[in-house]
């Protein structure tokens, strides 16, 4: 079974596929982790975008989806792959699909995570996080029993990612809007999208995606 994920930031798109992939055996492919593989294992497509890096450009689709093909050939694809923040574009859906269209495979199920985009602001602009345990927490879904000191461990290390702040997260949404979203009316109309309620619970979103694949899939 082969998977797209789309959404945009901190729709939780990750959490979802981890749990697809420990439900379903299969694996959840990252474009940034494999570029660092393939530069690491020294391939010819390693090679390639190591160059274009190294002269400090963007890795071109050729590249990325050559990248992808070489991926899903070994043999922990087998049972196939989930793809979580690609593709971007309705150029690299297009050569994904006529990839894997080469390869005698396809794409099985589209599952776009919808969100709202100011409550996705405010989701992500609350968080707030314990540097000494880990422990996260929000300042209106879940704030810390005691102002500043962590449920967990009782530490006065809170600390905000850079990436979570407002004004960040809405860049990074309107980004989504103009160079993502248009691939949602691609596979559309190719029949293949499905949506479900991003905004929902954590697990209340797991089992929207497991009715979509037909498929059971525990929380974790």
């Amino acid at each position: 079974m082969n998977i797209v994920l789309l959404g945009p930031p901190g729709a939780g798109k990750g959490t979802q596929a981890k749990r697809i992939e420990k439900a379903l055996g299969l694996v959840q492919l990252s474009t940034g982790d494999m570029l660092r593989a393939a530069v690491a294992a020294g391939s010819e497509v390693g090679k390639k975008a190591k160059a274009v890096m190294e002269a400090g450009k963007l890795v071109s689709d050729d590249i990325l989806i050559a990248m992808i093909s070489d991926r899903i050939g070994e043999a922990d694809c087998k049972n196939g792959f989930i793809l979580d923040g690609f593709p971007r574009t309705v150029a690299q859906a297009e050569a994904l699909d006529k990839m894997l269209g080469a390869r005698g495979l396809k794409l099985d199920h589209v599952i776009e995570m919808q969100v709202d985009d100011a409550a996705l602001v405010e989701r992500i602009s609350g968080r707030y996080s314990c540097k000494d345990c880990g422990a996260v927490y929000h300042d209106k879904t879940k704030p810390t029993k005691v102002a500043g000191k962590c449920d967990s461990c009782g530490s006065a290390n809170m600390v905000r990612r850079p990436d979570d702040k407002a004004d960040t997260v809405a860049a990074r949404l309107k980004a989504y809007h103009d160079q993502t979203a248009p691939i949602i009316p691609y596979y559309r109309a190719k029949g293949a999208l499905k949506v479900v309620d991003g905004m929902a619970d954590m697990d209340v979103v797991t089992a929207a995606i497991a009715k979509v694949l037909g498929k059971p899939i525990a929380a974790i």
